[in-house]
C-alpha cells in the first residue's frame, strides 16, 4: 500500500460521516456546544436536568426585570383592552386610567406576590416548553426545535433518508410541535393566570368574586378568564420557541446571521404574533368585566357602573355583546395591538435573543461548576469505599 492510498484511509477514519443516521442529534436540553470532554463524564440525564433549571431560573430573572420596569406599559394594555375605554381618544384614556393616581402608581400595585408570579410565569414557560419539546420529541422519534448556536448554522440540506419524508414520521413531528407549545401556554396560565387577575381586580375584588361564586380548588387557583388567558399564551409561546427559531434557522440569508439580526427578526415575528394575540387579551380583560359589572363594564364610568355582579364568564356573550356595540373594534384595533406591542415586545420580543443567545455563554460555567461538585463527590465516594479494616 503507498502513502497516498494510507494518508487517503487515515482521513477517512478520522473524518467525521455526513450521512451517518445513527449520530444522536442535539435535544433542547442538551448544552448548545460545549468543547471540554470533561463535561461529558457527567450523567446524561443530570447533565439535561442541570441544563432544564439553569435556562428557566435566567429565563425568570430575565422576566421579571423586564416585566417590573415596563409596569406602566402592562397597565396601559390592560385599560386600552378592557371595557373601561370606548369610543375616540382610547389610548389617552388608558393612560389617564394608569396615572390618575400618580406618576408612580402602576409600581404600587407590584408586591411580592407579582415578583414570584412574574419569576414563575417565565421560568415555567421556558421550563415548561423544553420539557414537552424534549418528552414529546423522544416520544414519538423526532427531532427537537432548533436552539442556540444551531440557528447560526445553514440549513440542513434536503435528506435523502426516507424516515424524513416519511408521512408517519412527518405527522409525528408536526404533533409535537402543535401540542408543545399548548400544553407549555396552558401550564404557564395555570401558574401566571390568578395573579394576572388578581393585578386587574385587586386582591379584594377577586376575593369577594371568589366567596361568591363559590368555586372549586381547582377553580379558584386558575383564576377567572384562564381560557382566553391561555390561548394567548399558546400564541406567544408558538411566536417565541417555535416560529421564531425554525423560521430564522431556514429562512434567513446565511450571511446575514448574527446576534443583532435574531433579535430584531425576533421583535418582527412577535409584532406580527400579538396582532393575533391581542385578540385573546381583550377577550379576557371583557370577559373580567362581565364577571363583575351588570353592564359589562361598558360604562364603568357612570352611576349605573356601580351595579355590581359576580357570576361566571359566558364567552358567547361576551363577543355577543361585544361585538354589537363596538364591533371587531371590540377585539382589535391599531391602538390596542400597539398598547400590547408596548407591553409585550420588550420582553417577549428580546426572549428568543436571550434564551439563544445569552443562555447558552453561561452554559460551559454551570456545568464545569457541576462537574467540579460530581467529580469530588465521585473521589469522596471512592475514598470510602476503598477504607480497608486492618
Amino acid at each position: 500500500m503507498d502513502e497516498s492510498q494510507q494518508e487517503r484511509i487515515l482521513k477517512a477514519s478520522t473524518s467525521p460521516s455526513l450521512s451517518d443516521e445513527n449520530t444522536a442529534q442535539p435535544s433542547a436540553t442538551s448544552p448548545s456546544q460545549h468543547h471540554d470532554d470533561n463535561l461529558l463524564l457527567l450523567p446524561t440525564e443530570l447533565q439535561e436536568s442541570i441544563l432544564v433549571a439553569y435556562r428557566s431560573i435566567g429565563i425568570g430573572t430575565f422576566g421579571v426585570v423586564m416585566r417590573f420596569v415596563g409596569m406602566p406599559l402592562e397597565k396601559i394594555a390592560l385599560f386600552m383592552n378592557s371595557s373601561q375605554v370606548t369610543g375616540k381618544h382610547q389610548f389617552a384614556q388608558s393612560i389617564k386610567l394608569t396615572f390618575q393616581k400618580g406618576v408612580l402608581s402602576p409600581y404600587k400595585v407590584v408586591g411580592p406576590a407579582s415578583l414570584v408570579a412574574w419569576f414563575m410565569q417565565y421560568s415555567v414557560m421556558g421550563l415548561a416548553f423544553q420539557f414537552f419539546d424534549h418528552a414529546l420529541s423522544k416520544a414519538l422519534g423526532v427531532a427537537p426545535v432548533y436552539y442556540g448556536e444551531e440557528l447560526m448554522e445553514p440549513p440542513p440540506p434536503p435528506s435523502s433518508s426516507k424516515k424524513d419524508h416519511d408521512a408517519t414520521h412527518q405527522l409525528k413531528s408536526i404533533t409535537k410541535t402543535i401540542l408543545a407549545p399548548i400544553l407549555a401556554g396552558s401550564l404557564e396560565s395555570t401558574v401566571a393566570n390568578r395573579a394576572e387577575v388578581q393585578r386587574y381586580y385587586g386582591p379584594t375584588k377577586l376575593a369577594t368574586i371568589e366567596s361568591h361564586l363559590k368555586w372549586n380548588p381547582a377553580a379558584r387557583f386558575c383564576g377567572p378568564g384562564f381560557l382566553s388567558n391561555a390561548m394567548r399564551n399558546v400564541i406567544m409561546c408558538n411566536t417565541s420557541f417555535i416560529l421564531t427559531p425554525i423560521t430564522y434557522k431556514l429562512y434567513y440569508p446565511q450571511e446575514k446571521k448574527s446576534q443583532g439580526s435574531l433579535f430584531w427578526f425576533g421583535m418582527g415575528v412577535n409584532f406580527a404574533g400579538n396582532a393575533v394575540a391581542i385578540t385573546q387579551q381583550a377577550l379576557w380583560g371583557r370577559g373580567l368585566d362581565y364577571a363583575v359589572y351588570a353592564d359589562g363594564g361598558a360604562t364603568s364610568s357612570s352611576a349605573s357602573a356601580t351595579s355590581q355582579v359576580a357570576r361566571n364568564i359566558s364567552y358567547s356573550q361576551v363577543i355577543k355583546s361585544s361585538l354589537q356595540k363596538d364591533g371587531l373594534a371590540a377585539f382589535f384595533t391599531v391602538p390596542k395591538w400597539a398598547s400590547r406591542i408596548l407591553m409585550n415586545a420588550p420582553v417577549q420580543g428580546s426572549l428568543p435573543w436571550f434564551y439563544n443567545n445569552v443562555l447558552p455563554l453561561g452554559e460551559d460555567s454551570v456545568l464545569g461548576v457541576v462537574r467540579t461538585l460530581y467529580g469530588k463527590k465521585e473521589d469522596s465516594g471512592k475514598n470510602e469505599n476503598g477504607c480497608a479494616i486492618s
